[in-house]
């Protein structure tokens, strides 16, 4: 009889691997930060958060987020042997980026509503076309992603 773990035990082990690996750099760099885990939809959500507001500024940049994400990624990977989804917002990076992507959605709708057939959006992670797959959709807009490697971006049309 094969033994299986029941994907809630998984991320939760997931989840401090990843954790274990964050506290380690955190160390490393001499800050400090308290790191939260938490599962939602068969995926690992960490947030790095600190006292001092500058403490992570650093750290909470788009693409210093995005790489911390992808090394804790691989941390896993090398831990558990299972690919991992997990994500990762440093200092409130997430919000921040989420708005940002509202404002360049709202300026393609803009554009398409003037007249353009389409507006194209700059090269982003999956994770961000996600999001602004839903943020077209509830504006009642088409997108589609296209490109390949580091130029997938995200197309924006009429319903």
């Amino acid at each position: 009889m094969t033994d299986t773990i029941e994907p809630d035990v998984a991320l939760v082990d997931e989840g401090d691997v990843a954790a274990d690996y964050l506290e380690a750099l955190l160390d490393i760099a001499d800050l400090d930060g308290d790191i939260e885990i938490e599962t939602r939809a068969g995926r690992v959500y960490l947030t790095v958060e600190a006292e001092e507001q500058d403490a992570l500024r650093l750290l909470s940049k788009p693409d210093t987020v995005t790489a911390l994400q992808e090394l804790t990624r691989l941390a896993v990977h090398a831990k558990t042997g299972e690919f991992s989804r997990l994500i990762l917002d440093i200092a409130g990076s997430r919000d921040a980026r989420a708005d940002e992507l509202q404002k360049l959605v709202d300026r393609a709708v803009e554009r398409i509503e003037a007249g353009a057939a389409s507006a194209a959006l700059p090269p982003m992670s999956s994770y961000e076309r996600k999001l602004v797959h839903d943020l077209v959709s509830e504006r009642g807009f088409t997108s589609a992603s296209e490109g390949e490697g580091a130029d997938r971006h995200t197309v924006i049309r009429r319903g």
